[in-house]
């Protein structure tokens, strides 16, 4: 989406990837300078959404396309999209998620999913890999879109707050463009350029479906002592977050109110739906950053924010 997927507490950018596969492209993106607009010969005057001949530009001309966005509570932009003409449904623009997630509602009712097919896996209802015949966002027609089918935890607690939100465009699409975000106007402007983005949801899928077998070697990421408390997930558990199982005293942790118990859903920004994202998080993190933990506890989610210590 796991930018992205944008307000922190869920991840900039759903990750949004998958949660676990943690939404977090390379799409070119710029935030819009009031005090230093773009010069006229360098960007072509843009072409609003709904105006029905950009329909063909937005397909290889480079003729920019402006599309509206909506900005959630939670800082995350949305569209409104239709696929293989159904819709419009409520999806996150997330600028760094690796892929397009679609939910299973929204993949039933665009023909994606088969009545009576079954996930390919049970974790989230995972669909696996999908091809959308038309994506439509605003002016923008895109033909065989790949996305991934499944229902990610985190994208469902957003939608309990923010209302419905069935998936995350990610990467595949903003890859075929250079993006300008204006946030005082709520528009996105997309120019093509000419970039065809490969599939990189295959070779996910085949780890997903054919993990390594035996006993991985453990791999040291960071300093357990640095932040001061311990994570565990079971193998059946396949709710969102991990599990707080420890935090030292005097730990930065513990000084910023981390408790046995907690249930840590994401760690500045990023999902973390295992251990090892867990770690992969807080590695990203250097010594006397300031970051911010959300954590689920006793039904309530509380934002934490943590200043990890060198050498603790």
């Amino acid at each position: 989406m796991r930018q992205g997927m944008a307000g922190r507490v869920f991840r900039q950018g759903m990750m949004l990837a998958i949660g676990a596969v943690m939404v977090l492209g390379s799409a070119t993106g710029a935030l819009s300078d009031p005090a230093n607009p773009p010069r006229p010969a360098d960007t072509p005057k843009p072409t609003k959404a709904g105006d029905s001949t950009t329909v063909a530009r937005s397909q290889g001309q480079s003729d920019p396309i402006v599309i509206p966005f909506e900005l959630l509570r939670s800082r995350h932009m949305a569209v409104q999209v239709k696929v293989n003409g159904t819709g419009p449904y409520r999806l996150v623009f997330d600028t760094g998620a690796p892929m397009n997630l679609v939910s299973n509602k929204l993949a039933r009712e665009a023909g994606l999913l088969k009545k009576d097919e079954r996930p390919v896996l049970p974790l989230f209802g995972m669909g696996g890999p999908k091809t959308i015949q038309t994506l439509e966002i605003g002016a923008v027609q895109l033909q065989n879109v790949p996305a991934i089918v499944m229902d990610h935890p985190t994208v469902g607690a957003m939608a309990k707050v923010l209302g419905p939100i069935e998936g995350i465009i990610g990467f595949p699409f903003f890859a075929r463009y250079k993006t300008t975000v204006d946030y005082q106007k709520r528009e996105i402007t997309l120019v093509p350029n000419g970039y065809e983005p490969k599939d990189v949801m295959q070779g996910l899928m085949e780890k997903l479906m054919n993990p390594p077998k035996g006993k991985p070697e453990p791999r040291i990421l960071t300093p357990a002592a640095l932040w001061g408390f311990q994570v565990d997930k079971a193998n059946d558990d396949t709710q969102e977050g991990v599990t707080v199982t420890r935090v030292l005293p005097d730990s930065p942790a513990d000084q910023a109110g981390l408790r046995p118990g907690d249930r840590l859903l994401t760690l500045d920004g990023r999902w973390t739906d295992s251990v090892a994202d867990t770690y992969a998080a807080a590695e990203a993190i250097k010594p006397g950053q300031t970051v911010v933990v959300v954590v689920l506890r006793k039904g309530q989610r509380l934002e934490l924010s943590i200043t990890p210590r060198a050498g603790f």
